[in-house]
């Protein structure tokens, strides 16, 4: 996909990792590192859960559905990642470099795709580049680190709210949890009578939508 070096400048700044860069920075970049542009129609697999992870992947437009899955494979949840986002950047380097999530597109999306040793290169070159990719690498890592210290919640309502939270990428937006009363009930130590009677409680306030083994999320952040 052979873009118009304008619109390449423009897109580079659209995405975290780029910003702050200056005119002469981004014309070397896209002189000299090969850009990946990709288009993808609705529906189409772009990783899936396993796969060696050897690339960043930019989500410039459109949006993604990430859906992950418990060891094993009892429940999962779906979650939209809508651009500008960068699918599993963490996965990159360290002692797990395969994807833990099946990445799927939900509508038409353009991707940028950068090969690990482009990225290597662009952290040699590109001051700006190294310290935005190591910052969002650390945040994640510090929000993870602080999880265990958290005050511990009590009660059904707020147990089901920490769960939900938890296993997600980005902790708001639409949501599909793909998991029986029961498991939840399990997974936070209630009885499936509480489960039930909070998750009906909380579906005539607005906060989701629950059928047989299913509970739907339209805005994770209200639970909170």
């Amino acid at each position: 996909m052979v873009l118009p070096r304008k619109l390449i400048f423009e897109r580079l700044l659209r995405l975290p990792l780029f910003q702050g860069l200056s005119q002469d920075e981004l014309t070397t970049i896209a002189g000299h590192t090969p850009l990946a542009f990709t288009h993808h129609e609705a529906g189409t697999l772009l990783h899936d859960e396993g796969d060696v992870c050897s690339e960043l992947t930019f989500v410039m437009e459109g949006y993604v559905t990430a859906i992950s899955r418990s060891d094993d494979h009892s429940y999962s949840v779906e979650e939209q990642l809508y651009a500008p986002t960068l699918l599993a950047p963490e996965y990159l380097f360290g002692l797990t470099q395969h994807y833990p999530q099946r990445y799927v597109t939900s509508s038409r999306c353009d991707l940028l795709v950068l090969g690990k040793n482009e990225v290597q290169l662009l952290m040699e070159t590109c001051a700006i580049f190294r310290s935005s990719l190591l910052n969002l690498i650390a945040t994640r890592a510090q929000r993870l680190s602080h999880r265990p210290w958290r005050q511990h919640p009590t009660t059904t309502r707020q147990k089901i709210c920490r769960f939900m939270a938890d296993h997600c990428v980005y902790p708001a937006g639409d949501k599909l949890f793909r998991i029986s009363m029961q498991q939840l009930a399990t997974a936070i130590g209630e009885s499936r009578l509480n489960v039930s009677r909070t998750l009906h409680t909380m579906a005539k306030e607005g906060l989701l939508d629950i059928s047989r083994e299913r509970i739907h999320i339209p805005a994770l952040e209200k639970m909170f």
